[in-house]
């Protein structure tokens, strides 16, 4: 086996492109956090304006508009699709402007021990969040283990709404919300940070995010609590296999489960 001493790049180790020690992203952790936090906004506002403009050109009255805002499945599909897609459009373009693969970030070739990890994350996570819940309620019996998330489909019933529910909830979210936060985002991290740091950022920056979902209640803490350890399982499992798979597969899983509870078997 001959050695190519002109080139000292020869004789090193090949390292995969989707889990470097530091990766190869040419933008910074700081314009990458105010990117997905600006993307996030922005997309939940134009998704927010284009549904309330049909009431507008339906001429309806006030009434008529705040029921298909607040009880209309379609109406919140709507939401999502324009939501999550401006999400996954803005990324596209950010990588494109930069010249840059979504393989960096982990989007690669789906394998099936991806799949065989995600589902034991899956595992790990709602161990730890039951142990954790088992630990509030011991020693903070106050605190409000059983605050409902407003996810915005209320009323859920017919094959097509139940569809139209189950792309919003399991399908988009695993993948818009994989791609920015445990890819993009914490891939950025960790370009100047150590492996700890970012986890934790990535984690806390996804649990804020879900504070909001209580609604008239106030913040969704256990919600909050709930996402922060999800998160910290797929950031793992991201860091360990180069791929966003086994995150999206975890998260799938869930917010499956939590749907078959709530639309399917029907508990509340």
């Amino acid at each position: 086996m001959s050695t190519d001493l002109t080139n000292p790049a020869a004789s090193q180790p090949v390292q995969s492109q989707a889990t470097p020690e530091r990766p190869a992203v040419p933008w910074g952790p700081v314009a990458a956090l105010l990117f997905a936090v600006f993307v996030f906004f922005a997309s939940q506002i134009i998704a927010s304006v284009v549904v309330s403009i049909y009431p507008v050109f339906k001429h309806w009255s006030h009434a008529q508009a705040n029921d298909w805002l607040n009880n209309s499945v379609l109406a919140q599909f709507i939401f999502v699709v324009f939501a999550e897609g401006l999400v996954l459009t803005a990324l596209y373009a950010w990588f494109r402007g930069y010249r840059t693969a979504l393989s960096v970030i982990g989007w690669v070739k789906l394998r099936l021990r991806d799949i065989a990890v995600g589902l034991s994350g899956w595992v790990v996570y709602l161990l730890l969040f039951l142990v954790f819940v088992g630990l509030l309620q011991h020693y903070f019996p106050h605190f409000n283990v059983n605050q409902e998330q407003q996810i915005g489909f209320n009323h859920v019933t017919g094959s097509s709404n139940l569809v139209m529910a189950f792309i919003s909830l399991v399908i988009l979210p695993p993948l818009a919300e994989e791609l920015l936060m445990r890819g993009f985002l914490y891939t950025s991290f960790r370009k100047r940070l150590n492996v700890v740091t970012s986890i934790l950022l990535t984690s806390a920056i996804f649990a804020s995010a879900h504070l909001p979902e209580g609604g008239a209640a106030g913040p969704l803490w256990i919600g909050a609590i709930d996402t922060f350890i999800l998160s910290l399982i797929l950031c793992y499992m991201r860091e360990k296999t180069g791929s966003l798979w086994p995150g999206i597969t975890a998260h799938a899983l869930k917010n499956g489960i939590a749907f078959t509870a709530l639309f399917i078997i029907g508990v509340h």
